[in-house]
């Protein structure tokens, strides 16, 4: 699975993008953040607030039930604003 970070994410992760290889058990985006948020400081700081984070899977917006699978693109990043 692929993995995306953008904006202030990426810089509290330290990492634009990622290979990562979850168990079975992470199902949903919901579930991949709380696999992701343990891997290091930076993704439990990036993740912390998880009200302020946005998500897309295979570029398509997704909720924290939208389901992921192997093979997936998935990024996240910051709310979207425009004028």
């Amino acid at each position: 699975m692929r993995v995306l970070y953008f904006a202030w994410l990426r810089q509290k992760i330290g990492l634009a993008e990622e290979e990562v290889a979850p168990p079975e058990s992470v199902r949903d985006v919901a579930s991949l953040i709380d696999f992701l948020a343990a891997r290091s400081p930076g993704h439990a700081e990036a993740f912390a607030n998880r009200a302020v984070v946005r998500c897309a899977v295979n570029q398509d917006f997704a909720g924290p039930d939208a389901p992921v699978h192997a093979g997936d693109e998935v990024a996240f990043f910051p709310p979207v604003t425009g004028g």
